[in-house]
C-alpha cells in the first residue's frame, strides 16, 4: 500500500528551491568577482596616452576598442574611458534585472508545474502549495503573466546590454573634447534696431566662443 513519501523526503524536497536559491546567488557572486578581477587585469594592459612634437595628445583613444572592450565585459569600456564611476552603475542595472528575472523564472515554473499536473489530473503528491489554491485558469493566467515578465526582463537586460556599448563608445569619441577655460557661451539681453518698425526693439543675445 503506497503511503506517499516519508517526512525526510518532504523536507528534502521543501528546501530544494531554497537550495537552487542559494547556489545560484553563490555562482553570481563568484562570476561577479572574476569580472571584476579580469576588469582590474585588463586595465593594466591599456596604453598610456603619448605626447606628440606640438605638446598635444594623440589622438590613440579608440572609440571602437571602447565598444569592443563593453561587449566582452560590460563596464570595462567606461573603465577605458576612465569613467570609473559608471561601472557601479551599470551592475546596479544588471544586479535588478538578475534578481527580477530570477524570481519571475521561480514563479514561473511553479505556476508552470502546477498547471500541468490540474490539466493532466495527476494523482502522484507534488510539493506545489498552488495546487489547490487555484483553479485551472487562475494557473494558466498566472504561468502566462510570468512568463511575459520574463520575457520583459530578457529585453531589458539586452537594452542594458547594448547602452553599455553605445555610451563606451560615445564618452571614447568625446575623450578629447575640448571642455577647457576658453570654450563658453554667455546668455544677455539686448536691445536690436528693427528696420521694419523704424525703431528699436528688445532681444537676446547669444555669445559662443570657442
Amino acid at each position: 500500500m503506497n503511503q506517499g513519501p516519508s517526512p525526510r523526503v518532504q523536507k528534502a524536497a521543501t528546501s530544494y528551491p531554497a537550495l537552487q536559491s542559494q547556489q545560484g546567488a553563490a555562482w553570481f557572486g563568484k562570476k561577479l568577482l572574476f569580472l571584476i578581477m579580469f576588469a582590474g587585469f585588463s586595465l593594466q594592459m591599456l596604453p598610456a596616452q603619448t605626447i606628440n612634437n606640438n605638446g598635444q595628445p594623440k589622438r590613440e583613444h579608440s572609440p571602437h576598442r571602447a565598444s569592443i572592450y563593453s561587449a566582452v565585459l560590460p563596464g570595462l569600456g567606461q573603465a577605458y574611458n576612465r569613467k570609473y564611476w559608471k561601472i557601479p552603475v551599470i551592475y546596479a542595472g544588471f544586479g535588478a534585472v538578475y534578481y527580477v528575472t530570477s524570481e519571475n523564472t521561480r514563479e514561473y515554473r511553479k505556476f508552470l508545474e502546477a498547471y500541468r499536473f490540474v490539466v493532466n489530473q495527476d494523482t502522484v503528491p507534488i510539493n506545489n502549495d498552488y495546487v489547490g489554491r487555484y483553479n485551472e485558469q487562475q494557473l494558466l493566467s498566472g504561468k502566462n503573466h510570468y512568463r511575459r515578465n520574463l520575457e520583459i526582463g530578457y529585453i531589458v537586460a539586452g537594452v542594458l546590454y547594448i547602452l553599455n556599448i553605445i555610451d563606451a563608445s560615445v564618452d571614447a569619441h568625446l575623450f578629447y573634447y575640448d571642455v577647457g577655460e576658453n570654450l563658453s557661451m554667455r546668455l544677455e539681453p539686448t536691445v536690436l534696431n528693427d528696420p521694419l518698425a523704424a525703431k528699436p526693439v528688445s532681444g537676446v543675445s547669444l555669445t559662443m566662443r570657442f
